[in-house]
C-alpha cells in the first residue's frame, strides 16, 4: 500500500492489534497499512494509556461540547409561561409609555 495523508487509525485498530500479537514490528505494521511508523507509535501509546486508565476505572470522557439535554414537558411548560409573562410585561410597559405622550 502507498502512503496516505490522513487516516482514522482507530478504524484499523483490530488489524494493528492482531499484527502486534503476531509479533510484527511497528515498522512492519506501518508499511503494511500505508502509515508512517510515527503514526503507529502514537496510536500504540494512546491505546496503552486508554487501557491503563480503563483497568484503574477511569472512563474516558467524550470529546467536544456536551449536548443540550432535552427539557421535560413540565420544564418546557414553565419556560413558555416565563417567556409569556415577560412578553406581557413588555407590552404593558410599552402601552403605558405610549398613552402618556
Amino acid at each position: 500500500m502507498g502512503k496516505r495523508k490522513y487516516t482514522h487509525v482507530t478504524e484499523l485498530e483490530p488489524v494493528i492489534l492482531q499484527m502486534r500479537e503476531e509479533g510484527k514490528t511497528l515498522r512492519d505494521i506501518a508499511e503494511h497499512l500505508g502509515l508512517t511508523k510515527r503514526q503507529v507509535e502514537q496510536w500504540v501509546t494512546r491505546y496503552n494509556r486508554r487501557q491503563r486508565n480503563l483497568s484503574v476505572g477511569i472512563v474516558p470522557r467524550p470529546k467536544g461540547r456536551p449536548r443540550k439535554r432535552p427539557l421535560s414537558s413540565k420544564e418546557e411548560y414553565e419556560k413558555e409561561i416565563a417567556r409569556l409573562q415577560m412578553e406581557n410585561q413588555l407590552l404593558r410597559d410599552f402601552l403605558r409609555f405610549t398613552e402618556r405622550k
